[in-house]
């Protein structure tokens, strides 16, 4: 077996409108539509039928922890390749009151970290130089520095 993609990722919500607003007017997902009833929504950017799907779950769900634990730690989403690119996304989460929790170089990419509405961690990134990574990929192992945008 080969892995072509990663094709999607679902998420449970507490709030599902809360999410919604999140995912869609906040970082820009387009909504395919709603099931089971409008209890949960799957969102695309284009590039598939879908890479995003919420499920409603109750607002009386345990929350994510934020200790040490196994499991999803974070999901990254591509914004770009410009460090303009990251700015905008810096200035669209100040001017929705998204705080950024964390900026790193990863050399091949130039990240930000927020946390949405039930505290799952996620990835705001540019690559910086897509055309080395996808000619050795090792350029991706260089120890990671603390993010300063000029």
């Amino acid at each position: 077996m080969e892995i072509k993609e990663l094709g999607h990722v679902v998420l449970w919500v507490r709030d599902l409108e809360q999410s919604v607003h999140f995912y869609r007017d906040i970082l820009g997902f387009k909504e395919v539509g709603r099931m089971q009833h409008g209890q949960s929504v799957m969102f695309s950017t284009g590039r598939s039928h879908h890479e995003l799907y919420l499920m409603n779950i109750g607002a009386d769900a345990e929350p994510v922890r934020q200790t040490r634990r196994a499991g999803l730690y974070h999901i990254g989403l591509k914004v770009g390749t410009t460090d303009d690119e990251l700015k905008d996304a810096i200035t669209t989460c100040a001017n929705h009151g998204v705080e950024i929790v964390g900026a790193s170089d990863h050399g091949v990419t130039h990240s930000l970290y927020i946390k949405d509405p039930d505290g799952n961690e996620v990835e705001l990134y540019i690559d910086v130089q897509p055309e080395l990574w996808r000619d050795d990929p090792t350029v991706a192992l260089v120890p990671t520095k603390q993010l300063v945008l000029s």
